[in-house]
């Protein structure tokens, strides 16, 4: 074994984190699904974005919804474990992609071969900040940073384009369900490229204006409210004193 590889006993205790947080993230999520104060998810389906797969199997064991759809352009080595084996212990079909939701021809491919061209609810957990596709904005963090320099881009971070990124997810379900932990000062641990690096203040009132000013908002996290312009005030203060996000989107007609 090289020096840097993992133990089968670290490898087991990381994937035994990984199950504990998803259960905890889940119990801080699960009140976004909520309709009139009621969880219903029998017959619904769901997109998990940038999923861990191990929420969708909470999901369908709690809720059952119909079907879950999970994907990631790097899913774990347990995706195909689960997947087989739900079969045996959930009525809910959970299916995994190695997908990126950037790639739109790939994900068009796994819409037709779901056929589902609408999901009741897509879930982004955990995923936002790595949905940057424009350019780098390193240096509003690094004053010295350089892109000539950075040929790997292994210190640039892109851009986010709210615009984009909340219309293509609503085009793909009619709620969006989105959890969030932040902290622009510490390193992004899964960032690709220019895609990650946390969201800073800033990026998250410009993207919290842009919803308020087009789409229906309820936060579950941290305290529950109705995103408009009286309660916009509240967003500078709330997130100074909190590191995680919980709230849902849906367009204003629905």
């Amino acid at each position: 074994m090289a020096p840097d590889e993992p133990t089968e006993l670290e490898i087991c205790q990381n994937l035994l984190d990984s199950w504990i947080d998803s259960m905890e993230e889940l119990s801080e999520i699960q009140e976004a699904f909520a309709v009139e104060g009621r969880i219903d998810l029998n017959g619904k389906t769901i997109l998990d974005v940038g999923t861990d797969c191990v929420k969708p199997v909470y999901l369908a064991l709690k809720f059952k919804p119909n079907r879950i759809v999970g994907i990631d352009e790097s899913l774990p080595y347990i995706a195909s474990d689960i997947m087989l084996q739900s079969r045996d212990f959930a009525e809910t079909e959970i299916r995994f992609y190695k997908c990126s939701f950037l790639n739109e021809s790939d994900l068009d491919r796994v819409l037709r071969k779901e056929k589902i061209d609408m999901f009741d609810y897509v879930l982004v957990s955990k995923t936002l900040h790595h949905l940057r596709t424009g350019e780098c904005v390193a240096v509003e963090r690094d004053k010295g940073h350089d892109c000539r320099r950075d040929r790997a881009e292994k210190n640039c971070i892109y851009g986010f384009d709210e615009k984009e990124v909340f219309k293509r997810l609503l085009e793909l379900g009619q709620r969006i369900i989105v959890y969030e932990w932040f902290s622009p000062h510490e390193e992004d641990e899964d960032k690709v490229r220019g895609r990650g690096g946390y969201l800073t203040t800033d990026e998250w009132k410009r993207i919290f204006s842009h919803l308020c000013r087009n789409y229906r908002v309820e936060f579950v996290r941290p305290q529950r409210f109705t995103l408009d312009k009286d309660s916009m005030t509240k967003i500078d203060l709330m997130l100074r004193k909190s590191d995680l996000v919980c709230f849902y989107i849906e367009k204003t007609n629905q």
